[in-house]
């Protein structure tokens, strides 16, 4: 890919979108097959979804998002002997990337799909009790194919967002719509791609509904929201580009930061600022929560543009723009929104390296044996981040807690470029010269191309990794790559990519692009590593049962031994699995359960991985999985 091609790729991206939407244009909105009705989930149940084995009903399998099960019935001894139960179609020719999690309640499965779909389930049969499909208008612009990743169940609604800038409550038991709000302009591109959480404030007991946006690569201003879930009334919005106003039920509140904005360069003659109006820093994944200190916990997006000396200006002086608060992590007070804590990932991001990851909030143990809360991250630059919580959860008043708010960052692939490490006595990264694409000379339309590693897609991306209670290792989907990168003039146009960069993203080593990564929280050691040909583009999911799933690009769901990385079972789906597993007990068994259908950002961008996936089919389907009868018993 050479001069605009990234640019090219872009508007391909979106008429892929526009082509397959149209025809579901008028479809109907939710066909409801056999209403069969469940019971009401409480915030009791969200609460105590990382205990309990009945069920999954949060994005995480739990508010502190460890993707971990106490389940023991299939373990590392007869994993062998997994067999398929049932799997189910998604239908029609609106395939693409089947990202999701599915949520399991009371004997229904409810799943999203591609298109902003969403699919109830019997849960022993695979049966169809109703389907939801949103009228989405052929303008959408969603960046990185039409992905859905899951949504949230709270009293009688299951909530998920739409690529159209939608929040849409969906009565969980017949599929029909109760209410629908629109966030943003899609047209700009505003959109939503991730799954909404479900929140209780402790201070005024209020339970909320969490959601983010998406849109960075067009130039959005990335925004948190957090709603009623009876009425979809926002009750706060919270921007995430320094300087922006933010609203607290219905009138405007304060900015985030100075509103000065110090870490996006004023221009001299006081014009508008572009890049600052068009920051990027969107929350597009799903937040976490930590109820002891009352504090949402969520991901930022990229700056945008890419361009860091068109965002930050061409005299050199990068190094006094952060462009906060962007590529990072927010802690904010659910009551408000407002920020309480913020720890960077990239400073002033020139890479595209984002900040979304989901973060986990755990207990990790000293060499001493005490125990303190952290927050765990695994970031797209191919660092893995261990923050100390109650250092960045405390209300006194100071937003920026970048100094000292880490207890370890380490490497989780090879030969990162950008970077040699970090100090952690001011949170910062020690950078390598040359490592950001240079401008463009006078008179040129692009700049001098540059190697680095990790490329944009980073050394892991949306996958959610897992957390083992049982071992204490963290379970990444990484991927080793790299890319040529260099800079291009840009100039921002409503609706239109905003890169200001082009790149080709390449193969690091001949042997293998996927990395499935145990690491040590409490040292940085990588334990174990599993390659895979292809690039790992699904979540992982740890159980009690010494085991850890997940999905690879050519197909299979696989599980290996959580304490060794040994493969112990695989099974072909007949699409690639870019989901996230989950796994649930019923009537005495228990079962793991699957999206296939292969799509996402990796066979969009090009170049060596375009050519490496070609050889994957398109698909959309649910897989449910359990031992045979007679083993389930025994154990």
């Amino acid at each position: 890919m050479q001069g605009n091609n990234s640019l090219r790729l872009w508007a391909g991206v979106s008429a892929v979108a526009i082509v397959a939407v149209a025809a579901a244009i008028m479809a109907p909105a939710a066909i409801a097959e056999e209403v069969k009705t469940s019971k009401s989930v409480e915030w009791e149940d969200i609460l105590n979804d990382e205990k309990t084995t009945g069920d999954v009903v949060h994005w995480g399998m739990g508010i502190r998002n460890h993707r971990y099960s106490e389940l023991t019935q299939v373990n590392d001894s007869n994993v062998k002997n997994m067999k398929a139960v049932w799997s189910f179609s998604f239908g029609d020719e609106k395939q693409r990337g089947q990202e999701t999690q599915a949520l399991v309640h009371d004997g229904v499965i409810y799943v999203t799909a591609s298109y902003s779909r969403a699919f109830a389930l019997d849960a022993k049969t695979g049966k169809k009790l109703w389907s939801y499909q949103a009228r989405l208008p052929d303008d959408i612009r969603p960046c990185c194919d039409v992905v859905n990743r899951g949504g949230a169940l709270y009293k009688n609604l299951f909530f998920m967002g739409t690529l159209d800038a939608g929040m849409v409550a969906l009565d969980k038991n017949t599929g029909k719509v109760v209410w629908k709000e629109k966030f943003g302009d899609h047209t700009a591109g505003y959109t939503m791609t991730g799954a909404p959480s479900i929140v209780k404030d402790q201070k005024t007991g209020k339970v909320l509904l969490i959601h983010g946006s998406s849109g960075d690569e067009f130039g959005v201003v990335g925004q948190l929201f957090a709603r009623d879930p009876m009425t979809g009334e926002e009750i706060w919005m919270r921007p995430f580009v320094e300087g922006h106003m933010g609203r607290l039920n219905g009138e405007a509140s304060s900015h985030t930061g100075d509103p000065k904005a110090p870490s996006w360069p004023n221009k001299k003659d006081g014009s508008k600022r572009e890049a600052w109006n068009h920051g990027g820093g969107a929350p597009w994944q799903t937040a976490t929560f930590d109820v002891k200190t009352n504090t949402i916990v969520v991901g930022t997006g990229n700056p945008a543009p890419w361009n860091t000396w068109y965002r930050s200006g061409l005299d050199g002086n990068w190094k006094d723009y952060d462009s906060l608060y962007t590529s990072g992590q927010a802690y904010l007070e659910p009551s408000t929104g407002e920020m309480v804590g913020f720890f960077q990932h990239t400073p002033n991001d020139a890479w595209d390296f984002s900040g979304n990851n989901p973060i986990t909030l755990f207990d990790m143990k000293q060499p001493d044996g005490s125990v303190v809360r952290a927050g765990a991250h695994a970031d797209r630059n191919g660092y893995f981040f261990v923050t100390k919580l109650d250092e960045l959860t405390k209300r006194d008043g100071k937003i920026s807690k970048q100094a000292g708010g880490a207890f370890g960052i380490y490497p989780f692939v090879p030969d990162i470029s950008w970077a040699t490490g970090w100090d952690l006595k001011t949170g910062r990264p020690m950078e390598v010269a040359g490592q950001r694409p240079p401008p463009p000379a006078e008179g040129e339309k692009k700049g001098e191309s540059i190697k680095v590693t990790p490329n944009f897609l980073g050394g892991t991306n949306w996958m959610p990794m897992a957390y083992s209670q049982e071992t204490g290792l963290f379970y990444i989907p990484a991927n080793h790559w790299t890319e040529d990168y260099w800079t291009e003039n840009v100039t921002y146009k409503k609706g239109a990519a905003y890169l200001g960069q082009g790149f080709r993203i390449k193969r690091q080593f001949d042997t293998h692009v996927g990395a499935l990564t145990a690491i040590d929280p409490a040292t940085g050691k990588i334990v174990w590593t599993h390659k895979e040909a292809m690039p790992l583009w699904a979540g992982a999911l740890v159980t009690k049962g010494n085991l850890v799933f997940t999905g690879t690009s050519d197909g299979y769901v696989k599980a290996f031994n959580a304490k060794t990385g040994e493969e112990l079972w695989k099974f072909q789906t007949g699409s690639g699995v870019v989901s996230q597993p989950v796994t649930w007990e019923m009537d005495g068994k228990q079962y793991i359960g699957i999206s296939s259908g292969y799509g996402g950002a990796v066979p969009l961008w090009g170049g060596d991985m375009a050519d490496m996936t070609k050889q994957v089919s398109q698909g959309g389907s649910f897989w449910v999985f359990g031992l045979p009868k007679e083993l389930a018993s025994a154990n």
